[in-house]
């Protein structure tokens, strides 16, 4: 693999790269608490079946710039970071993938920026629209987004996080998957990521803004209708989401114009991790 670092809308981006230069390009987003190690099962996979795979930490993790300011995290701000991938890269219309909260910056791209997409795969998130609705109007849900309204709280918890060695941190995402989703390795490497300076503030920011946008949404005096998606898309699903309902998985599929959805009853939120071998072989499917 290699390592670039990339200088778009206003901001520098680490970003790993593998695979033949003359492949067709797919681009993977991480979301939280990961960076572009999150993908290490599929980039061999990927690169195996001749694609050129692009992998950037996003804004505010791990090498790439942390920008201050809860307004720099904005998910519009964080689409734009990827179409400036695309131009960087030269790629016109792209094969995007994405997770938990690489997923929603994946959708909205989708939404905003429809020309510079060829296909669209999402991995465990719902479309925006419908995660909306669903915290709003469903209870269930409500409580599942728990850690959503904690990490609105500033300062404390970066303390709560980041204290003796990130052990918080890391429980929350090894009992967020099955047991042998994350090794301790594994651990061992995200704890590098989440000790660079900025970098937990960088990541907290992102459901910082998506609170503030929800709020001016929800005050609006204009509801807007739920957004189509007119790309083809694939959607994966791991059932045991301890924090996403799969509930919302089909609202979402139903939404897209060409959509396919697909559940993976053993898997939990990581469904990347727990299912490698089968969200490959999906992922390279769609994606020729």
């Amino acid at each position: 693999m290699q390592n670039q670092f990339v200088t778009i809308n206003n901001i520098t981006l680490h970003v790993v790269t593998d695979g033949p230069e003359n492949g067709t390009a797919v681009i993977l987003l991480h979301g939280f608490p990961e960076f572009h190690y999150g993908w290490k099962n599929q980039i061999p996979a990927l690169v195996e079946a001749g694609f050129r795979v692009i992998v950037p930490d996003q804004r505010g993790y791990n090498l790439s710039d942390k920008p201050q300011g809860i307004s720099a995290y904005d998910v519009d701000i964080l689409a734009k970071d990827i179409v400036g991938l695309f131009d960087h890269f030269g790629i016109e219309k792209a094969k995007l993938v994405g997770h938990d909260w690489g997923a929603v910056v994946a959708w909205t791209v989708a939404i905003n920026h429809p020309e510079r997409l060829e296909k669209l795969a999402i991995l465990n998130v719902p479309h925006p629209d419908v995660m909306t609705d669903f915290v709003l109007r469903n209870p269930a849900q409500r409580k599942k987004s728990w850690y959503v309204f904690f990490f609105q709280i500033p300062w404390f918890v970066e303390w709560v996080l980041g204290r003796n060695n990130f052990e918080y941190l890391a429980r929350i995402l090894t009992r967020s998957g099955r047991k042998n989703t994350f090794t301790e390795a594994d651990v061992v490497e995200y704890k590098k990521a989440w000790s660079q300076k900025g970098a937990l503030t960088g990541m907290i920011n992102w459901y910082r803004a998506v609170m503030r946008r929800g709020l001016r949404h929800a005050f609006s005096l204009k509801k807007p209708g739920a957004r189509r998606v007119i790309i083809p898309t694939l959607m994966l699903w791991g059932k045991h989401d301890v924090a996403l309902s799969s509930e919302m998985a089909q609202p979402s599929i139903d939404l897209c114009d060409q959509g396919e959805l697909i559940f993976f009853d053993k898997a939990t939120h990581w469904v990347q991790h727990d299912a490698g071998e089968e969200v490959n072989q999906k992922l390279i499917e769609f994606m020729r």
